[in-house]
Order: structure tokens, then C-alpha cells, then sequence
């Protein structure tokens, strides 16, 4: 389900480097020359450790911790004139699951985050998205800066002209709510 590094991919910062802290939120600059520990590379995104802290690293900058950056995945884009709000639906269910939490190798479908995603048709043309989702934990920092990613995400689809992510606090997150292969990743039975 993710890519999961072992504890030799430590790396040196080969130049500053923005980064975001985990869990909370915070932007920071990782110095040139600290050493970090890859823990994830999923969704556009690099978690590693990197002075007793974990921190979330765009893509974009790879090449400072010595990596070749990666482009994001193709999706399979339907023609403008194949756009119904159910092939829209289906599509941003694809995107959703391309966003991870940053200290979980799972993406947030999986996790069981996501409580709905809804397509509608607008009457100037384009669709627009609404999704409701939560977090593991309601005090999590990076709870904006999932649902900011998410958002980015779904408007980059094809006739998706306006998307909303609304953070959730009700029903609250169990792990009850993870996908079977969620649990089977984490080990739990």
C-alpha cells in the first residue's frame, strides 16, 4: 500500500530545505547538512526524521536529501464530453487516495478518513466537489494541510471548477474504520 523505507536511508541535506512539521503543521527549514531518515515517500510527499522530529518534505524538493524527484502518477482523465457528476465522483475518489497522513503509510481512504465525496454538475458549466472528512486525532496539526492538499488535488480534475474539504469531527475516527488492507498493513487483525 506504501512505500516504506528502511532505517539505512538516511540521508544528509545536501541545501536548506522547506519542510512542515509533524503533527503540527508548522513551516520550517531543515538546515544543509542535517541528517535525516526517510520514513515515507507516498502522495507527492517525503516524511523523514530529522533531529528527534518527523517532517514533511514536497516532492519538488527530493533532490535535497539526494533523490531524484518523482512526477505524480498519471490518472486516467475522460474526455470533456464523458463528464458526469458520477465519472467526476469516481475520479476524485481516485485522488483522494493519492493523500497520506504524514506519519501513516496509508492514504486517507483507507484509513477510513474520508466519510463522503460528492459530485455536482453546476449550471455554468463544470462540476463542483464537496468532500467531508476527518482525522485520526482532532488536535492533529497537519489536519489543514491534508485537506489543503486534497483540495489541490481534486481541482487539477478534468470539469472540476469548485471543490470544498470540510474537516469533520462527528462521527469521531476509529480504526474500526480502516479498509481491511489497512489493518492487514498495520497488523491489525
Amino acid at each position: 500500500m506504501g512505500e516504506r523505507y528502511a532505517e539505512t536511508e538516511s540521508r544528509v541535506l545536501a541545501r536548506d530545505c522547506d519542510a512542515v512539521s509533524v503533527p503540527w503543521g508548522r513551516p520550517e527549514t531543515l538546515p544543509e547538512g542535517a541528517h535525516a531518515l526517510v520514513t515515507q515517500r507516498l502522495g507527492g510527499s517525503i516524511t523523514v526524521m530529522c533531529g528527534g522530529n518527523l517532517y514533511r518534505i514536497a516532492e519538488r524538493d527530493a533532490d535535497a536529501l539526494g533523490l531524484e524527484p518523482r512526477a505524480a502518477a498519471p490518472r486516467s482523465a475522460p474526455a470533456e464530453g464523458e463528464l458526469d457528476a458520477d465519472t467526476v465522483e469516481r475520479s476524485a475518489w481516485e485522488v483522494l487516495g493519492t493523500c497520506y497522513d504524514p506519519e501513516i503509510p496509508i492514504d486517507i481512504v483507507n484509513l477510513g478518513l474520508v466519510y463522503g465525496c460528492t459530485a455536482e454538475a453546476l449550471p455554468e458549466g463544470g462540476f463542483r466537489l464537496a468532500v467531508r472528512m476527518t482525522l485520526t486525532a482532532p488536535g492533529c496539526g497537519m489536519g489543514t494541510l491534508i485537506a489543503d492538499e486534497a483540495r489541490e488535488k481534486l481541482l487539477e480534475l478534468p470539469g472540476v471548477t469548485e471543490a470544498t474539504v470540510e474537516l469533520a469531527w462527528d462521527p469521531p475516527w476509529s480504526r474500526e474504520m480502516m479498509s481491511e488492507a489497512a489493518r492487514l498493513e498495520m497488523g491489525m487483525f
